[in-house]
């Protein structure tokens, strides 16, 4: 079964949040940081995984694995994007639906009342991306990978990633604490924009710096 309630194209709310998102000088420092390790790899390598991590992997890390996704083929890099936590819970629905929102196409590729899991596209994309909750050492997660954590609770109970050849810190607030009010939507959007107004940012800059 499809799941798609949006008529706008991921590329283009893309593109827009690129645009409409002011990134402050501190933060751009720290993307910039993140950029020039990924490049260093891949210039060697070829291929970079990057893999983002948060407590549940619900929410924050999911948008930002599903951002690279759709960057990594805007900016044609060869980038594998992962996510994974501490603990394992599900892809949360509000997740799902603000990424439909924004153009993605969610197929159930295994249905679990826990947590299910989808394939996910957008009108442009070559490929699918597997999505759902998993520890952030899951085998789905290619090693070695750039370990990127995305909320407090996983940086501090992550303070050993083995397999992570790079570990950065990159905070992003969490929607969660809007889940059923009447700022649901709206909180989930601005995370959601915010997210992918700096992912692609981390990837434009490191395709300027590999050409």
């Amino acid at each position: 079964m499809m799941l798609k309630t949006s008529n706008i194209s991921a590329k283009s709310f893309f593109i827009s949040a690129l645009k409409r998102n002011t990134i402050l000088e501190d933060r751009k420092n720290l993307l910039l940081q993140i950029a020039e390790a990924i490049a260093k790899e891949y210039t060697k390598n070829e291929v970079v995984n990057l893999n983002f991590i948060c407590t549940h992997n619900s929410r924050r890390s999911q948008l930002s694995q599903v951002w690279a996704f759709l960057a990594a083929h805007y900016y044609k890099l060869n980038i594998n994007s992962f996510s994974g936590g501490t603990e394992v819970t599900s892809f949360h629905r509000n997740t799902v639906k603000t990424l439909q929102k924004a153009g993605f196409n969610f197929q159930l590729e295994d249905f679990s009342h826990q947590n299910p899991k989808y394939n996910i596209s957008y009108s442009d994309s070559r490929n699918t991306l597997l999505g759902f909750s998993k520890l952030y050492d899951d085998v789905v997660n290619k090693e070695p990978f750039i370990a990127i954590t995305t909320c407090n609770n996983a940086d501090e109970n992550c303070p050993f990633i083995a397999s992570a050849s790079h570990r950065y810190h990159l905070p992003f607030a969490d929607p969660k604490s809007s889940d059923g009010s009447s700022n649901q939507e709206a909180a989930y959007l601005a995370v959601n924009e915010k997210i992918a107004a700096e992912v692609g940012y981390i990837f434009a800059a490191v395709k300027e710096i590999i050409s």
